[in-house]
């Protein structure tokens, strides 16, 4: 009965049951108005947000030229013979007597000329400590890049070694300024890098979904 029933008013109006089913169209050029508005929102909100106090990287460190847009090395500096660099990953926060503590993740490099591996290492820097994770040899990085031969002892874990050798270690990026005067800057630094990807994926979304290319540098 009620399909013979929905069968007739298709017959006597046809146009009543069309009506009533939105086009695919124009449902989603209204769901993508939506998506845009919230892009757009978004992306005004990020670019209202007032950026920390500009902050100068410790001596002799010095900032190295279109850190902000790329994946590189964001300090850098000669200590004798040897090349410096340092990257900085990210900023973690975690809670210690619900005090917050904030972390960055910094990565060292520091090469030597005719060397072909560098010692690399991978710290926790807080505002006021530096804490080693880990060594090890790798290729240089202008060379071999960022991969690494997965065949290649790169070392005992950091911890596992005797505390002495770990002072040592640590004595030994000290003397290269490796220390917590760096997370000032790298702090800042690393707000204004996030804010500006932030801001450049809100418009690449938006450029994607309006189906417009972005422009280079965007």
């Amino acid at each position: 009965m009620l399909r013979k029933a929905i069968a007739g008013c298709a017959v006597q109006a046809p146009w009543r049951m069309i009506a009533s089913r939105p086009s695919t169209t124009t449902a989603s050029s209204a769901v993508d108005s939506i998506l845009l508005r919230s892009l757009r929102d978004h992306y005004q909100e990020v670019a209202k947000m007032t950026p920390p106090p500009k902050v100068s990287p410790p001596s002799p460190f010095t900032i190295v030229k279109g850190a902000l847009e790329n994946n590189g090395p964001v300090l850098k500096r000669s200590y004798g013979h040897e090349e410096i660099n340092l990257y900085v990953m990210r900023l973690t926060q975690h809670y210690d007597d619900d005090d917050v503590i904030d972390q960055l993740f910094l990565h060292v490099d520091v090469s030597k000329p005719g060397q072909k591996d560098s010692m690399q290492f991978l710290c926790g820097l807080y505002p006021d400590a530096l804490g080693i994770h880990s060594v090890s040899l790798r290729p240089k990085l202008e060379a071999g890049g960022s991969l690494q031969d997965p065949s290649k002892y790169n070392g005992p874990v950091f911890g596992d070694l005797d505390e002495r050798m770990r002072d040592e270690f640590h004595s030994y990026i000290e003397e290269r300024g490796i220390n917590s005067d760096l997370f000032q800057f790298l702090q800042a630094w690393l707000y204004v890098k996030e804010n500006r990807n932030l801001m450049r994926w809100f418009r690449s979304v938006g450029l994607f979904v309006t189906d417009q290319k972005s422009t280079k540098g965007a």
